[in-house]
């Protein structure tokens, strides 16, 4: 019996008249000035590097620009490249690293894998690895872990970062969805004296027993702009209006924070972080008295409306009992609502 041994898989098997498809993935994590640069020097490396082999053709350069790499939902680029994989028209992937490709080890394997099912390979530069090779998916996921770690060590030391910054009273605006302020030519904010007149009408009309049903109605009515400029208002965005601390002049920070640095997903602060209130921190733009009046209102009427819901489960059971009482209800509540709409 003859032994005809396999070949080495270090490279995509091809005949010697056919060349290789190659695609480069470059990737920078955020948009600043110098990794501008690295981006285009990513893209003309890559270029050149692929053009001066014989045996390769350039496919395309992909790169994805100011975009993380914990998560590959949003790497537009990435994903069209795989894309061409699936389809066939890439027979081999380079890249810098496998924290270029990549920091969450479950994707990075995810991916390799696949490609690997295709027969397509990723050559990693930096750790000098053909996932083509026995050992390579070992190797991948011990750089992937370490790639992952570090994402996880920035992402805390960025946390601690904001932390120091609230525990000093440093305090960012997030202006393009705050209205009544902008960024004044000191760096503070600055009162816009026509969006400013908004938030004290939506106060006044909460305060005059408006539901925010019909101050949404009044707004629109008005032809009132949001602060992003929609015509269109909802009851969420005026009940944050209503409890938004920044309108009397203060500032409470960390009200919301980043679950992880792998999913990115932002959750409310409800006590599991601390939180830091900065007083009189700007110019306020409703008086401090009546923004504790529309607080005090905001509790009384969610705490009646538990009270009504609680009612309303209670006597659920009854209702076929009492059909008539319940229509003579209804036409009680119809004849409230428009007598309400008519006030304007």
């Amino acid at each position: 019996m003859t032994i005809i041994p396999a070949k080495a898989q270090t490279e995509i098997n091809r005949s010697k008249y056919q060349q290789l498809r190659v695609a480069a993935y470059c990737r920078v994590s955020t948009a600043e000035e110098e990794q501008q640069n690295s981006y285009q020097v990513q893209i003309a490396y890559y270029t050149d590097l692929i053009n001066r082999k014989k045996e390769w053709t350039l496919v395309n350069v992909f790169a994805d620009e100011g975009i993380s790499g914990t998560q590959t939902k949003k790497r537009t680029e990435f994903n069209r490249m795989i894309r061409m994989c699936k389809n066939k028209k890439i027979d081999l992937v380079i890249t810098k690293s496998i924290s270029r490709f990549a920091r969450n080890t479950v994707d990075c394997l995810e991916y390799v894998r696949q490609l690997k099912d295709l027969g397509i390979g990723v050559i990693f530069e930096k750790e000098n690895i053909n996932t083509l090779t026995m050992t390579s998916e070992f190797m991948i996921s011990l750089y992937g872990s370490f790639a992952q770690a570090e994402s996880e060590s920035i992402s805390k030391n960025v946390s601690w970062g904001k932390e120091k910054a609230y525990r000093e009273g440093k305090v960012q605006f997030q202006y393009k969805y705050l209205l009544g302020y902008k960024k004044g030519a000191d760096g503070k904010p600055e009162i816009v004296p026509e969006d400013a007149e908004i938030v004290r009408m939506i106060y006044k009309l909460f305060l005059d027993g408006y539901s925010m049903r019909h101050i949404k109605k009044v707004l629109e009515g008005g032809g009132y702009l949001t602060a992003t400029g929609k015509k269109t208002w909802n009851e969420s965005l005026i009940s944050s209006i209503l409890k938004n601390e920044k309108y009397v002049g203060d500032a409470l920070m960390q009200k919301t924070y980043t679950l992880d640095c792998i999913t990115h997903k932002v959750v409310k602060n409800h006590g599991e972080r601390p939180m830091y209130l900065v007083t009189d921190h700007h110019d306020p733009i409703v008086d401090r008295d009546t923004f504790n009046r529309v607080q005090q209102e905001l509790a009384r009427r969610i705490s009646k409306r538990k009270i009504s819901d609680k009612t309303v489960t209670e006597q659920g059971k009854y209702s076929s009992k009492y059909a008539l009482t319940d229509d003579l209800n209804n036409n009680r509540r119809k004849k409230q609502n428009d007598l309400l709409c008519s006030i304007y």
